[in-house]
């Protein structure tokens, strides 16, 4: 069964937090898909992801052969590129983790609407017996670990 961490952003917005997480994955020899709440976003961290960082990208893409990829953009369900862990962003909607070894939720806390969702989700997962952590970021822009 696959955990399922919580990021919460305080400081951060999600374009700065989410290029290390993703190459934390990679450097651990994971793929991962990133599932977004629109298209408008997908389109933002596919841009993001090219240039986030003068030495380094992350290689992606939301287009073409998913199976290629080791890490897929999308609004869509599923599990296109056989990734082992599945980041959710803007409130799109987890469906089945099961194919996952980790799904990562990442929310605003200063969003009010996203921070509810977040707490549903907590309460909905420790209900399912899913094995959950909640990581929050702290004043240095570090993850730090709360449960």
């Amino acid at each position: 069964m696959a955990e399922l961490w919580f990021y919460h952003l305080e400081r951060s917005e999600l374009t700065r937090a989410l290029p290390p997480l993703l190459e934390k994955c990679l450097q651990r020899g994971w793929r991962a898909l990133v599932r977004g709440g629109s298209p408008e976003r997908i389109e933002e961290l596919d841009d993001v992801l090219w240039t986030f960082r003068d030495d380094s990208f992350v290689p992606h893409a939301r287009e073409g052969d998913p199976a290629r990829q080791p890490v897929w953009l999308t609004t869509g369900g599923g599990n296109p590129n056989d990734a082992q862990a599945l980041f959710l962003v803007d409130g799109a909607e987890p469906g089945d983790i099961s194919a996952f070894e980790r799904a990562c939720l990442i929310f605003d806390g200063r969003d009010e609407a996203a921070l509810e969702s977040a707490r549903s989700r907590w309460k909905q997962a420790k209900a399912e017996g899913i094995a959950a952590s909640y990581w929050r970021e702290s004043a240095g822009g570090k993850w730090e670990k709360q449960a």
